[in-house]
């Protein structure tokens, strides 16, 4: 339950936000500001124990990842939105809340989001074609969370939404070693 609650706390920031970037006509420079965050936070132990830690106080917090934005040289909206976050002691909950900006900023943009693990790194003229095949296959524009799983040994996995697509060389090889097994028994 309390995972229901923090992603409806971290929707309701990230539309609060996204209703305002709209409307002050700054959204394309707030997802910047927030995806430049998000790589930092996971850059950097630092803010990683900046966010986290419930220890330092609501203004210390406030005061310090403020300077973090201004020094990055955000927006001002978005520099004000991370010390609501602060002020209102969520700031644990940041990351969870700039995936909810991007997911809901996506779908009002009518796009959709496949998550794509493969084997190896694709390259960019991988990346498009399969951007654009997926794009094509569904009938709307897809952006691509692309990951990689050096475990699948090879081929990927494409997930949208609820549905998801194997075509890994670990899957294949797994089927195969069912297959075998079966043919044994008989």
């Amino acid at each position: 339950m309390a995972n229901t609650q923090s992603g409806l706390m971290a929707r309701r920031y990230a539309t609060a936000l996204l209703d305002m970037a709209t409307a002050a006509k700054v959204l394309e420079t707030v997802e910047k500001d927030l995806r430049d965050f998000s790589v930092m936070l996971k850059a950097s132990p630092e803010l990683q124990a900046l966010v986290r830690n419930p220890l330092l106080g609501r203004s210390q917090q406030q005061r310090a990842v403020i300077a973090v934005a201004e020094k990055s040289q955000f927006n001002q909206l978005s520099v004000n939105f991370l010390g609501v976050l602060a002020h209102n002691r969520r700031l644990s909950a940041v990351a969870e809340v700039i995936e909810a900006f991007h997911r809901e900023s996506a779908r009002r943009r009518g796009e959709i989001e496949a998550r794509v693990q493969t084997a190896y790194v694709l390259t960019p003229a991988q990346t498009d074609a399969l951007q654009k095949e997926l794009s094509k296959a569904l009938g709307s524009h897809v952006s691509l969370n692309v990951e990689v799983a050096k475990d699948l040994l090879g081929g990927m996995i494409v997930t949208v939404g609820s549905r998801m697509v194997d075509d890994s060389l670990k899957r294949k090889l797994e089927r195969l070693k069912r297959t075998l097994s079966g043919s044994r028994a008989a």
